[in-house]
Formats: structure tokens, C-alpha cells, sequence
């Protein structure tokens, strides 16, 4: 039996991140820094005969079977998905409904900070790319992917995760003023992409929560003249183009001490940012070795991402077993999303 399969790995947001919200672009251009990591948004498309159409997110435990039908009502159980097979059938099958059993799954939890969401998207719509032969470019695949998650179902959310998933590597990306989107993707020296994954660590901290709420807050903030959040998204912005120097450069002893300004600077943005217990995990890392860190994303749970010296990372790793998280290991990931066709 053929089927086709698709993946699309995740991201670690390093500098920039908000300034990719489209009230901010708008009026003052947005830059982000990020790299894709060897965690992935998976899918498996089963064509089938009998007029079926099942999706099963295995990571989420849901399970939905539809008639084979042109259109789907969007539910709270994998809008995502529904919302995709809509714009597929619409813009690429002539409004003809299809037939098959879409089985997804990722490595990261939802809401935890790495893209999860937006990554899952691009990996649905690659796999369908592959089944109907549709030719997107990196860059429609990720333009098509926000347009679904920003436009067709209205969540709120930045605008980097998508680019980075249909990219891969390390991206330096600008949006705005309009809708374009520029991705540069830098050429960092291997020594260096070693001296990084040597030296951080990726700590789930076991708490995920709902992006948009975090962004819809940021954005009422970023609306309140008298917030200072224009000034505070202005440094972030400014961090994006100094870790781009510093990567490209090598100089990670500068990477490090960025890292912690831009987590200072990220916390004045928004309340529900952080929160006691992360605070707790922070201020262990750093009595156990680690140098800085910062959470991946929005804030609020998820990821951590550590800055430590190799001579401290045992004992970093064992003052956070005492958490209710997980070490995750990873590489970085110079590929983008992919498809292929299984013969399994």
C-alpha cells in the first residue's frame, strides 16, 4: 500500500520573538532569530476508498471519522486539521472532496513553546502537497500555513514559526511593513553550531499553556501608549540583529549575556510571561552552573533554554530532576520540511 509521508521540525525561538505580531510589523518592521532542532511535526496520509475521511492525532488521543465531503465544520477537536482540508480542497482540488486516513503526531507538546502548532500545519499541508502533486515553495508553504491559522481560523499568534518549519536552519527573518516576509538564512561555521549544541540544554518545564492568551494580553499592552511595551518589543528587535552578529561571528561568550537581556527584556512584556514556579527553575539553573537562559516562545511554560558550561552541565541536569519537567536532548536541524511517498 502506498502512502505518503511528511515531517517538519520544530524551532528554538533565540531573539526577536513578538516582534513577529502583525501590530508591531505593521508600523515597525519585525526581525526574529530562530533555528529549527531535530524534533519534528510527523504525518502518515492513507488514501482509502470508502467515501471516509479520519484523522488521528496520536500524540492528543483524538480519533474524528467524517462522510468524505467538501467542506468541514471547525470544532475545538483539531481545528487545525479541518481548517486545512477545507483551503486544500478549495484552492487545489476543484472544491472535490477526498478520501483518507491522516495520522499526525509530534514530538513536543502543544503549547510548549517550539512551534508545535504552526510546525504541525506545514507538515499537513506537505503531506497533501505530496499526495495531489501541488508545487509550493518554501515560501507559500509557510505564506498558505499562516493564512490558515492567522486568516481562516483567526488564532492569534506571531508569524516566525511557520517560515522557520518550511525553512529550516537558522533563519534571520523580517515581516513588514505590508505582508512580505523576508527569510535569511545564515551560513553559521560547524565549530560553532557544535559549541552550541555542547553547551545548551532544552528543559521542558512540564507546563504547557495557550499561546494566543499570552499574545492577545501583549497586544493590549503593546496598544497602551504609556506601557513602554513599543520600547521593550524595539530592544528585542534589536537582539535579533546582535545574535545574528554573534552567531555569524562566534562570539558565544556575547551569545549568552544576550540571551539573558532578552529574557530580562521579555518579562516586562506581559505578566503572564513568567510565573513563581518558573522563576524557581531559572534560579536553580543558575545556582547549579548555568550562565543564562530564556523560555522558548510566548512564556508562561514550555521550554527553557539553558546557557551552561560543559564543565556544569551533569550537575545542571540533576538539580532540575527535582522538577516535575524533562531534559530533552537535540541537534540542530538544517532541513525544512519534507515529503515522500512509503511503500511500508
Amino acid at each position: 500500500m502506498i502512502a505518503y509521508r511528511s515531517r517538519a521540525p520544530l524551532r528554538l525561538g533565540l531573539a526577536g520573538g513578538g516582534t513577529d505580531i502583525d501590530l508591531f510589523y505593521r508600523k515597525n518592521i519585525g526581525y526574529t532569530l530562530n533555528s529549527t532542532i531535530d524534533l519534528f511535526a510527523q504525518c502518515i496520509l492513507e488514501p482509502i476508498k470508502d467515501k471516509k475521511i479520519i484523522f488521528e492525532a496520536k500524540d492528543l488521543g483524538i480519533n474524528l471519522t467524517y462522510d468524505s465531503k467538501p467542506h468541514l465544520e471547525i470544532t475545538n477537536e483539531l481545528p487545525l486539521h479541518q481548517a486545512i482540508y477545507n483551503r486544500i480542497i478549495r484552492d487545489f482540488n476543484n472544491s472535490k472532496p477526498l478520501s483518507f486516513r491522516l495520522i499526525t503526531y509530534s514530538d513536543s507538546p502543544p503549547g510548549a513553546g517550539l512551534g508545535s502548532s504552526s510546525t504541525m500545519v506545514i507538515a499537513i499541508i506537505k503531506v497533501f502537497s505530496e499526495w495531489l502533486n501541488i508545487n509550493l515553495t518554501k515560501h507559500q508553504l509557510a505564506s498558505l500555513a499562516y493564512d490558515i491559522e492567522r486568516k481562516d481560523l483567526k488564532f492569534s499568534g506571531g508569524k516566525q514559526d511557520q517560515y522557520a518549519a518550511a525553512y529550516g536552519g537558522f533563519n534571520f527573518i523580517k515581516f513588514g511593513p505590508s505582508e512580505d516576509v523576508e527569510v535569511n538564512s545564515l551560513e553559521i561555521k560547524s565549530n560553532v553550531i557544535n559549541e552550541l549544541e555542547s553547551s545548551l540544554l532544552l528543559f521542558y518545564t512540564g507546563k504547557s499553556r495557550k499561546s494566543s492568551q499570552i499574545i492577545d494580553h501583549q497586544i493590549k499592552t503593546l496598544k497602551d501608549p504609556l506601557s513602554g511595551c513599543q520600547n521593550y518589543m524595539s530592544s528585542l528587535k534589536k537582539d535579533a540583529f546582535d545574535m545574528r552578529d554573534i552567531l555569524l561571528e562566534g562570539k558565544l561568550d556575547m551569545f549568552s549575556k544576550l540571551l539573558l537581556s532578552s529574557w530580562k527584556t521579555k518579562k516586562k512584556l506581559s505578566s503572564f510571561i513568567t510565573n513563581k514556579y518558573l522563576e524557581e527553575i531559572y534560579e536553580t539553573a543558575m545556582n547549579a552552573g548555568a550562565i543564562s537562559g530564556k523560555i522558548s516562545g510566548a512564556g508562561g511554560g514550555g521550554f527553557f533554554i539553558f546557557f551552561v558550561p560543559l564543565s556544569h552541565k551533569v550537575e545542571l541536569k540533576k538539580a532540575l530532576l527535582k522538577f516535575d519537567g524533562e531534559l530533552v536532548n537535540f541537534n540542530f536541524n538544517s532541513m525544512g520540511a519534507e515529503s515522500w511517498k512509503s511503500y511500508l
